[in-house]
């Protein structure tokens, strides 16, 4: 896609911007009913549903629905306000904080907030838990976020998705969608989705997972030219460079990108070693006199 088809749109974006509207809080209506309705269902399910119908006798605890609901939080405060004018209009490592928040910090925690009775109801009805198996496991988990990631990165993808405000919206619920299911085989919450122990297997299914992202990163951190002509024709509000923006963009992604992965293998570790020395120990009270 040419820089000159993006031109009049940037130029009128420019000739009418005001600073005190980026910093106003715009509200989304796609995004109000979408988030509105996630934590709706949830607050359902998992209060007077699971009263009503006896789905358990367990309520859920706080610290799950306070990992749900900051989920979606994350979610809103990403395609809302501030972040999402300025990823939107006029600077790439903005656009690169908004994608790290949605795949990166919402995903996890929104399964971990999903208590395992609500799980496996959910997937009592047998074609349910086919697809459900389909969809976690980690190979199609591996290439569905890879090539969804890398693929809307390419330029002209990019820039598309920005001129288009609906294909924007599919480019997130793709990017949201494909975050979760790569997450799931790490902080699964029932064994009737489990495809890898946790341990060593799943440390080097997480590492693996970030080995396409660096290499992204790296070749868009380390570029003597700038690759989407939408922020390089954006108004520069800060004293960076569309060239300088693009390559703290990249670092974004590079750097706290692959911290947060590493933070997924540590995790898995210590719940690995928690698990063993449990099993460890039942086995000694087993064996004792």
């Amino acid at each position: 896609m040419s820089g000159s088809g993006l031109q009049p749109t940037i130029l009128l974006a420019s000739a009418s911007w005001d600073r005190m509207d980026l910093w106003g809080f715009e509200v989304h209506v796609s995004v109000l009913v979408g988030t509105v309705y996630l934590a709706a269902v949830y607050l359902f399910a998992v209060g007077p549903a699971r009263e009503k119908y006896g789905w358990s006798d367990e309520p859920v605890s706080v610290w799950r629905k306070v990992s749900y609901l900051g989920a979606v939080g994350v979610i809103f405060f990403s395609l809302n306000g501030p972040l999402h004018t300025l990823a939107d209009d006029y600077l790439f490592s903005a656009h690169m904080v908004q994608h790290m928040l949605l795949m990166l910090i919402m995903p996890p925690f929104l399964i971990l907030g999903l208590p395992p009775w609500l799980v496996r109801k959910a997937l009592e009805k047998p074609r349910v838990k086919q697809v459900a198996r389909a969809l976690t496991h980690p190979v199609l988990a591996y290439l569905a976020y890879n090539i969804t990631f890398i693929g809307w990165h390419v330029p002209q993808m990019y820039n598309w998705a920005l001129m288009s405000h609906g294909l924007h919206i599919v480019q997130h619920i793709m990017f949201m969608a494909v975050a979760v299911m790569m997450w799931w085989p790490v902080v699964n919450p029932v064994h009737e989705l489990e495809r890898i122990p946790t341990g060593p297997l799943l440390m080097m299914y997480v590492f693996a997972f970030g080995i396409p992202t660096t290499v992204l990163s790296a070749f868009i951190t380390l570029s003597d030219s700038v690759f989407y002509s939408w922020y390089e024709m954006a108004p520069r509000i800060t004293s960076l460079t569309a060239l300088e923006d693009q390559r703290l963009g990249g670092l974004i992604m590079w750097i706290p990108g692959m911290l947060i992965f590493w933070i997924g293998i540590t995790a898995v570790f210590f719940r690995w070693t928690r698990d063993e020395y449990s099993s460890w120990g039942r086995e000694a009270e087993a064996g004792a006199p």
